[in-house]
């Protein structure tokens, strides 16, 4: 007996469970598009959890995406050739390479002894600088040029012991696109060291003492020469007396007298002149004897500040900024 639709009840209902599946297929497909493509094995490849960074960079933790990095896979070191340095006021002296592009160290490497953190898949976004024909700047000791093994086998430059990088995002002479990435990654001085900026060196008077602002320490004395002024904390100045005598002098020259209209920003209370024993005569603010440092090679230095855990940067009023 047929039904009024022209087909059985199984016929129906087996239409009915083809057209339903066919509704789920297409569900599923649109839905796998969504979340991403499907691998050969069916297994999701575009919607796993993102990668936890592991110092490398961003996106997928090389500071380089996916494809870009591939790109350069497989690519065969290339040498620095005559090693350069740019003078950049945002980074300070930064060394390049013969072309310009900006070199990298990582901080999850070592120096001594030079070892390379950065594995296979990290080298796809930071291109091993290869030692061979690579040469010093200009002025920069060429003892400071070294090798060491990378991971995938490159001989690679090493500077002061610190392997040196290229990044892949950096597209021509000049880019610094690395800077900063993942906290670990930056610029290379041409001793090795991350480039920084000169610290600011406020004019000063030429004729005596003065004050800078210091970006770590704030306002401390300078003199003439615009080198950092320090205090000795083992000193005394009522009555006035100095620690320092015989080899610390050597280290720590006194500040010879000063005139008070030859000061800018100093106190003058206690401005006076300090008769040594040793016939040497040594400036003082608010009677405390004041010296420079043997370590500070250039105006901004402040390499004595916290030798010993006695000697610090003075402040305009004659006291030692940070010490305890």
């Amino acid at each position: 007996m047929l039904h009024p639709s022209g087909g059985s009840p199984r016929a129906r209902r087996n239409a009915s469970l083809v057209a339903t599946a066919a509704a789920l297929l297409a569900l599923t497909t649109a839905c796998g598009q969504e979340k991403g493509d499907q691998s050969p094995n069916g297994q999701n490849v575009g919607n796993e959890a993102p990668a936890k960074s592991d110092g490398y960079g961003a996106g997928d933790g090389y500071g380089e995406d996916s494809g870009a990095a591939d790109k350069g896979a497989g690519a065969k070191a290339k040498s620095a050739g005559q090693l350069a340095v740019w003078d950049s006021k945002k980074l300070g002296k930064v060394v390049t390479d013969s072309a310009g592009f900006t070199l990298y160290r990582f901080d999850k490497d070592t120096a001594q002894p030079p070892k390379s953190n950065c594995d296979a898949a990290c080298l796809k976004a930071w291109p091993v600088v290869a030692a061979d024909g690579s040469k010093a700047p200009p002025g920069v000791d060429a003892s400071l040029l070294g090798e060491v093994t990378a991971a995938d086998g490159t001989k690679q430059l090493t500077i002061d012991g610190w392997p040196m990088y290229r990044y892949a995002k950096d597209t021509r002479p000049g880019d610094a696109k690395g800077q900063g990435v993942g906290g670990t990654w930056f610029a290379a001085a041409p001793d090795g060291k991350k480039a920084a900026p000169a610290a600011d060196t406020a004019p000063v008077d030429p004729a005596g003492l003065s004050t800078r602002k210091d970006p770590r320490l704030g306002e401390i004395v300078v003199d003439k020469n615009g080198m950092t002024v320090y205090r000795f904390t083992k000193d005394s100045a009522w009555p006035m007396k100095s620690a320092c005598t015989g080899a610390c002098l050597d280290k720590w020259p006194v500040v010879e007298p000063v005139d008070k209209s030859a000061t800018r920003g100093i106190l003058k209370k206690g401005f006076t002149v300090f008769d040594r024993p040793d016939g040497k005569k040594q400036q003082t603010i608010d009677c405390w004897p004041l010296y420079t440092f043997a370590g500070d090679k250039k105006p901004g230095d402040t390499n004595g500040q916290g030798v010993g855990g006695t000697w610090y940067a003075a402040s305009p009023s004659g006291k030692a900024v940070g010490a305890p």
